[in-house]
């Protein structure tokens, strides 16, 4: 996880990125205790686009790459996991579409500005 170090700054920055999004659609994470959770949840998702980024095969063009693996991630394990979560729990449908759109707007921020900062590749 030495990637997450060498790359603190862009983490950092798609982090505050996605918390630009977050606030922007819940204006209730703008008190002090949602947005330190909201902080930590933006934080491990950088790191983790991050990694997925770096370890991204280039085989279509950069942005391509690094859109398809926000969405890709998003598809994978986001959504489905917060649709069955959100509906067990009876959460209306429309609800669950905005903390979808949500969390996809959040990985694709946060992969762009990745990007567009750079990331570090471990030494191999």
């Amino acid at each position: 996880m030495i990637y997450i170090v060498n790359n603190a700054v862009p983490i950092l920055l798609a982090t505050l990125a996605g918390l630009l999004v977050g606030i922007a659609l819940y204006p209730e994470l703008r008190r002090p205790a949602p947005l330190a959770v909201a902080f930590v949840a933006e934080a491990w998702f950088a790191a983790i686009l991050a990694g997925a980024l770096i370890l991204a095969p280039p085989k279509a063009g950069a942005w391509v790459m690094t859109i398809g693996t926000a969405v890709v991630i998003w598809i994978g394990f986001v959504a489905p996991a917060l649709v069955v979560t959100l509906r067990a729990r009876g959460i209306a449908t429309l609800s669950i579409g905005r903390d979808v759109f949500h969390w996809l707007l959040v990985m694709v921020v946060e992969a762009i500005v990745l990007h567009a900062v750079g990331l570090t590749a471990p030494p191999a």
